[in-house]
């Protein structure tokens, strides 16, 4: 089973698939804030490769930064999109993307079934923050399979921003996003 840090101190188990570099992305259905409580997919096959950022919660400092970046500089990357994925309510991501300015990227809740984080094994089982999702990316590319992934050991760290975005822009480069699913 994988582990996080809580600062630095307070080891925290993560519960559900534990999903590395090589894996098929499992397919999975979480809530976009905007359009509001609509259906967004995650994983599989699709038309672009895919950049998923899992933060804990879009309202701790760490998050909201982590969310801007990705905003600026990922969502500009021809032939990805880019999902957040938090524990926050719709209402309360919505919120958060209209003060913060976040328009480049769709950001999503796991808050019904936690579907995406057991899927993923993002899901912190125990310590103070059990119930909300790890700090990870991954990188997935149109046929589905999972190209790159960070899971940050420590949830108060932010992730290796530079790194995760050569590997989205790797994998948007590739003749597989020219359009249609690899085979």
């Amino acid at each position: 089973m994988a582990t996080v840090t809580f600062k630095n101190d307070i080891v925290c188990n993560l519960a559900g698939n534990e999903i590395n570099v090589g894996d098929t992305a499992p397919v999975v259905t979480v809530v976009n804030c905007n359009p509001m409580l609509q259906d967004e997919t995650i994983g599989g096959a699709q038309d672009k490769a895919q950049l998923v950022v899992v933060v804990p919660s879009l309202d701790t400092p760490v998050c909201d930064a982590e969310t801007r970046k990705f905003n600026t500089e990922a969502a500009s990357i021809k032939g990805v999109t880019v999902k957040t994925v938090s524990m926050d309510l719709p209402f309360a991501a919505a919120k958060f993307c209209s003060t913060a300015g976040i328009e480049n990227l769709a950001v999503c809740s796991d808050f019904r079934n936690k579907d995406f984080a057991n899927a993923y094994g993002m899901l912190l089982a125990d310590g103070p923050l059990a119930g909300v999702t790890a700090r990870a990316v991954f990188v997935i590319d149109c046929s589905g399979k999972v190209t790159y992934k960070e899971l940050v050991s420590e949830i108060t760290a932010e992730p290796d921003y530079a790194a995760a975005i050569e590997a989205a822009t790797a994998v948007a480069g590739s003749t597989c996003c020219g359009g249609g699913h690899c085979s």
